[in-house]
């Protein structure tokens, strides 16, 4: 299925306005943000304590877990503890597993969370279980007679609903018929608003939650276009779970809930890091900000044929030896002459050893773009594999030309003479399709994009330009970036590369900025991981953490972190529980999840392979799972 809708201008997709307590979400209300507190329930005063420290912080819309009858009753201490503070700040419950819960607390909370997933289906098994169509339906009766009362009652008493689909927690029945896909996901959602509308109840809020961004911008593509197609308006809620901490969790968040903002597509956000929940708060006014100041940008319009939203497919590459690039996503750096001088140089570039004897590591920058040159220095670099390419200097490496540069030089005599030892390397800015023509003759061995405002919309189009002409040639995306603090520069940045590396456009970044070149090669990297291009280091898919979870996340997580995080391309799920935890493991090769009090469950992808070990222990097993596996290497 293809996707046309908002591809060349960021235009708010317009939506049914639903009403969360006194909240508007959607219609022309401004984009939402929630949180959600992660104290037990039970503990009154400790959960309006929470709350009142996120709405204190900027937070909209704040959610409870509610695992059974007892945390539904808290919610109504809860609600009036907050009333009687003088706080209106609406209040969701999170419901898995458990209906009656959801019949109870829904006389207190201002919307309901119902996870489609195990709402009234059993936990996933994931064994292959055979639904013809007769089967099929009965189960979805069964869906109908325990989801009913529900929405009747919230229908009753005007309150709102989510139905919020986890890519971690989809049920057997929709994995054995849509496998565990974006299509999946949608349907399971789907299913349950079908009889939300045959009980003329629209208070609905969707969600399409993945850790993987690529997986979960899908997903929310898929409705969208979905809903249109049946003249649905109803409002969506975006957020990355399990996304982690620190700039891998900014990193993911932005690259999933940004990517989506940029089509227009989301009226209430949240960011799920593994830190405390108020500081989810400033990154998500950060994200919202900087998707607000392209609200309404874009270019001509044009049509898009080759991006699907069902699948990502990557394009076939001609890569040409005399050009160095990493065949899954290059990373560039731009250095000054003051950077080329520094004697931190190698160390800046993620080379280990000092000048001299420089060794190349798993982030270590493939490409060097300088414009002063050192030729010792760049004898170094280029012995152990790091690409130099010049801007307008005369350094023995890869001369970067601009578009006229380019058509001139190309059709000189002595390049074409010399065209096998000199490959062509032009960098375009120009925004004119007329003028791209050019490219056909001159036959560059790299192109680099560098498009200097509507970047997502001019790279779909160049994009759709290439593959129209056929042209195989490996594109280098050249985003430049001034005037933004370190905070934003990470969002934004991953924002607009991941929208388009997550659509297969691009075979590496080249960010620049007015910032160390330290940091901007550890977030290209980033990048590239989160679009799951080029997995360089360990990636850790960790929760939030709620009410739910069994042990301290953040120390658990900083630990395991310690100790695996030098395992490049190892994906490691730290799950404070089992609601999500067991699904999660399908993007993961190891898991570690909270089982009960005290106790910790190990995954090797959806499988647990050991029960109930003693907390005390868990790291070490965890680490002995990896060796057992031969994914450990010695730090």
């Amino acid at each position: 299925m293809q996707y046309c809708e908002s591809i060349y201008k960021s235009i708010r997709r317009p939506t049914r306005e639903v009403m969360v307590g006194n909240i508007g979400v959607g219609g022309s209300n401004p984009v939402r943000i929630q949180s959600m507190t992660t104290s037990n329930t039970r503990d009154v005063e400790a959960t309006i304590q929470q709350a009142i420290q996120l709405a204190d912080a900027g937070c909209e819309i704040v959610r409870v877990t509610v695992q059974g009858i007892k945390e539904a009753e808290a919610c109504e201490e809860i609600k009036d503890g907050l009333i009687k503070r003088g706080f209106t700040i609406p209040l969701v419950a999170d419901i898995h597993f458990y209906p009656p819960a959801a019949m109870r607390v829904v006389d207190f909370v201002d919307k309901v969370r119902i996870n489609p997933g195990n709402f009234v289906d059993k936990r996933a098994s994931f064994k292959l279980i055979e639904y013809d169509d007769v089967s099929y339906q009965q189960e979805l009766l069964k869906i109908e007679e325990k989801f009913s009362p529900l929405v009747e009652k919230c229908k009753r008493l005007k309150r709102a609903m989510r139905i919020g689909t986890n890519h971690g927690s989809l049920s057997d029945r929709i994995m054995n018929r849509y496998g565990d896909t974006p299509a999946g996901m949608v349907e399971s959602a789907l299913e349950f608003a079908r009889i939300c509308r045959k009980m003329d109840y629209h208070d609905i809020i969707f969600s399409m939650k993945a850790s993987n961004p690529q997986v979960m911008i899908q997903a929310y593509r898929l409705l969208t276009a979905k809903m249109k197609e049946v003249d649905w308006d109803y409002p969506l809620h975006l957020g990355v779970t399990e996304a982690g901490e620190g700039e891998d969790g900014r990193v993911k968040s932005a690259m999933g809930i940004g990517s989506l903002l940029l089509d227009g597509i989301g009226d209430t956000i949240r960011i799920s890091l593994t830190e405390d929940p108020w500081l989810e708060i400033d990154p998500c006014q950060r994200l919202i900000a900087l998707a607000k100041q392209q609200e309404g940008k874009g270019i001509e319009s044009f049509k898009e044929q080759r991006r699907q939203i069902d699948k990502i497919e990557r394009r076939s590459i001609r890569f040409d030896s005399a050009v160095p690039l990493h065949r899954n996503g290059s990373v560039f750096l731009s250095a000054s002459k003051e950077a080329i001088a520094s004697p931190n140089l190698f160390k800046e570039l993620g080379c280990e050893g000092s000048f001299g004897k420089p060794k190349l590591q798993s982030l270590t920058a493939d490409a060097l773009v300088i414009s002063d040159h050192s030729e010792k220095i760049l004898k170094n670099l280029e012995e152990i594999g790091i690409g130099i390419y010049s801007l307008n200097c005369g350094a023995s490496s890869l001369k970067i030309l601009n578009f006229s540069q380019a058509i001139k030089q190309a059709h000189s005599e002595k390049f074409s003479l010399n065209y096998k030892t000199e490959p062509l390397i032009v960098r375009i800015q120009e925004e004119s399709d007329s003028l791209w023509k050019h490219i056909l003759s001159i036959k560059p061995a790299l192109i680099i994009f560098s498009p200097v405002d509507n970047r997502v919309h001019l790279c779909r189009k160049f994009f759709e330009w290439m593959s129209d002409a056929k042209l195989d040639i490996p594109l280098i995306l050249n985003f430049k970036y001034d005037a933004l603090t370190q905070e934003d520069l990470i969002l934004k940045a991953s924002m607009e590369f991941g929208s388009l590396l997550c659509d297969g456009i691009g075979e590496g970044v080249w960010l620049e900025g007015d910032f160390p070149l330290q940091m901007i090669r550890q977030l290209s990297f980033s990048i590239l991981q989160a679009a799951r291009m080029r997995m360089s280091k360990t990636d850790f898919i960790s929760c939030p953490s709620c009410g739910r979870t069994l042990f301290d996340l953040q120390d658990v997580t900083k630990r395991i972190q310690k100790r695996t995080s030098h395992l490049p391309g190892v994906k490691i799920a730290i799950m404070g529980c089992i609601v999500n935890g067991p699904g999660e493991m399908a993007d993961a090769d190891f898991g570690y999840v909270g089982s009960k009090p005290g106790k910790i469950d190990l995954y090797v992808g959806k499988k647990c392979v050991e029960k109930d070990i003693d907390f005390a222990e868990a790291d070490d097993r965890l680490v002995a799972l990896i060796k057992a596996h031969d994914r450990w290497q010695e730090p």
